[in-house]
């Protein structure tokens, strides 16, 4: 797991500076409700150099991330964001039974029970995820934003 210490946010959720490569998500899978386990990244997370397989089976969008290693640049390691995370359990190597699926090559991402993560970091995760920020809002046409409030 991670050593970062966000800024809080007023709204009490943690502000984390996202970096790409990150999780585009399908359109159609949503969080409806907390999920019992959550994905985690271990330290044998190596990034896999700036192309995460991870990343691609993810169907949330911006649930994984990149998170550079600022003493070790360009190298970094991917996170999880447990107030997006559904526990679908895409981005693991290991599924029911031992089988080997797609995701993670070097099995460094683990599940763990959300009970769990939740009393690792004193936190309660609420059952819907964090509105997104209102301060910048994509248009769907061409590559820019339009800022608000």
């Amino acid at each position: 797991m991670s050593d970062m210490t966000p800024p809080e946010d007023p709204t009490g959720y943690d502000i984390i500076e996202k970096h790409w490569p990150m999780s585009v998500g399908d359109g159609k899978a949503t969080r409806k409700k907390k999920p019992r386990i959550l994905a985690i990244t271990t330290d044998c997370c190596t990034g896999c150099a700036g192309s995460p397989a991870c990343i691609e089976y993810c169907p949330i969008e911006a649930c994984m991330f990149w998170v550079p290693d600022e003493d070790h640049p360009p190298f970094g390691r991917i996170e999880v964001d447990p107030y997006l995370c559904i526990g679908c359990q895409k981005c693991t190597s290991k599924g029911p039974d031992g089988a080997f699926l797609d995701g993670c090559p070097w099995d460094a991402i683990e599940m763990i029970p959300t009970d769990d993560w939740e009393a690792m970091h004193g936190i309660a995760l609420p059952d819907l995820p964090p509105p997104p920020p209102v301060d910048v809002i994509p248009q769907t046409a061409g590559n820019e934003s339009v800022a608000t409030q």
